[in-house]
């Protein structure tokens, strides 16, 4: 009985998923967004990530009870209210996306996270590498796509709806691991830092810049070479599937472009897929320093992909330069709020997606900051003139309970970009 009623309501979604599919303004954005990242922009391009926004779908809403079809009902509902809401360029695919299920191994030296008691994103990590010698823990991860789980998953969704919302499978979410969560599919995230950080610490990981070079080396070599294996891994068991539709190919960032194979289903390699590269961590060493240490096992990664997308939250300003010279299918960049914004619409010009990530914090919280917010929107229009912009506001977790904030936003946006 539990499990009827757990089907019909991911029916009575899909009904609304396809409806919202066949909107004329789907293929209208769908055509923006890929002339965009063909670096023929039509317009600017507008996106808001409501996936990890507190409450923006509550638990008293989802009424299914199996674990899988409840983050599944979580996950459609949120694209659901999403299309109907904020007003953004979001496009919904007349298809279903699911990854595959992939057994995440120890490194041997286990990571514990511990997170805040209040709700809400907060964590702080157990590092387990505190010297050197601790390294030697360190094992070699072999990869397993665990074909069982996955077609268990998907012979749920099609039972639920696939005469009605076709399931593709393809891909693998990196950074949720639960089955059901699917914001993520399609992120071929590198994280090497990502991951020193949390075997050692981000004070401590400075510390070996200067006392012990060779030994970071030889950390970055380790991690670089788990990366390729997992991705490896991915491409030898035929699971992927081109990213370049509303799958991610980097944070927030859909993978639509006309330099890539479209997605349709059909197994592809590396090579014709998205990569997000980024290292926030090494934000406060010198771009020299980030040349000799880093970047050379970040551009190695990137050689296996088609397209790079390059960033987070670190400035770019004063390495934009070394990046481009070692990553030569660098495709977009990330602007955040930390870099110098009158210099850096000229590094990227039209040469580059310019990926704006709006400032957070007049947005957040009890109380919005509307000034703020448009002047944040004013610097973003000066500095990147007539690149082929797109506004990618992410790391918005707290909007007070007003979910209409996020369409209001999206028109001060339209507005003060002319459109």
């Amino acid at each position: 009985m539990k499990r009827a009623k757990d089907l019909e309501r991911l029916r009575a979604l899909a009904a609304e998923w396809m409806e919202l599919a066949g909107l004329p303004v789907m293929e209208e954005r769908r055509d923006g967004w890929t002339a965009l990242h063909s670096l023929r922009g039509k317009r600017p391009m507008i996106l808001v990530e409501v996936g990890y926004i507190n409450d923006y779908v509550t638990q008293d809403e989802l009424l299914c009870m199996d674990p899988f079809c409840r983050r599944t009902e979580e996950y459609m509902l949120k694209t659901i209210r999403h299309a109907k809401e904020v007003g953004d360029d979001i496009v919904v695919e007349p298809y279903f996306r699911m990854g595959y299920s992939m057994e995440q191994p120890s490194f041997g030296v286990d990571v514990k996270m511990v997170e805040s008691s209040e709700k809400g994103l907060a964590y702080v990590f157990e590092h387990t590498i505190k010297e050197p010698e601790d390294m030697k823990r360190l094992v070699r991860r072999e990869f397993h796509i665990d074909r069982e789980r996955t077609e268990r998953n998907r012979a749920v969704l099609e039972e639920a709806f696939g005469d009605l919302l076709p399931v593709r499978l393809g891909n693998y979410d990196f950074m949720d691991e639960a089955d059901g969560d699917y914001t993520w599919t399609g992120n071929c995230f590198f994280g090497l830092t990502w991951q020193l950080h949390r075997f050692i610490g981000l004070g401590e990981l400075m510390y070996w810049f200067y006392d012990h070079p060779d030994d970071l080396h030889a950390l970055l070599r380790y991690m670089t070479d788990d990366r390729l294996r997992m991705f490896r891994t991915l491409e030898k068991e035929k699971c992927l599937v081109p990213n370049t539709d509303n799958q991610m190919g980097g944070p927030c960032f859909y993978g639509y472009c006309d330099d890539l194979p479209k997605e349709n289903g059909q197994i592809c390699g590396l090579d014709s897929m998205w990569a997000w590269c980024e290292s926030q961590e090494s934000s406060s060493i010198s771009a020299g320093m980030f040349g000799e240490f880093v970047l050379p096992y970040l551009a190695e990664l990137a050689r296996e992909f088609g397209l790079i997308y390059y960033g987070c939250c670190e400035p770019v300003c004063d390495r934009l330069g070394l990046i481009e010279k070692a990553i030569l299918n660098l495709r977009a960049v990330s602007v955040s709020m930390w870099n110098d914004f009158d210099v850096v619409g000229d590094l990227i010009g039209k040469k580059y997606v310019y990926s704006r990530k709006p400032a957070p914090p007049p947005m957040s919280g009890k109380d919005v900051n509307w000034e703020a917010a448009e002047k944040d929107l004013l610097l973003t229009k000066r500095s990147a003139r007539d690149a082929n912009l797109e506004l990618l506001f992410r790391d918005l977790y707290d909007i007070g309970g007003e979910r209409e904030r996020l369409a209001k936003w999206v028109n001060l946006a339209k507005r003060t970009l002319g459109l």
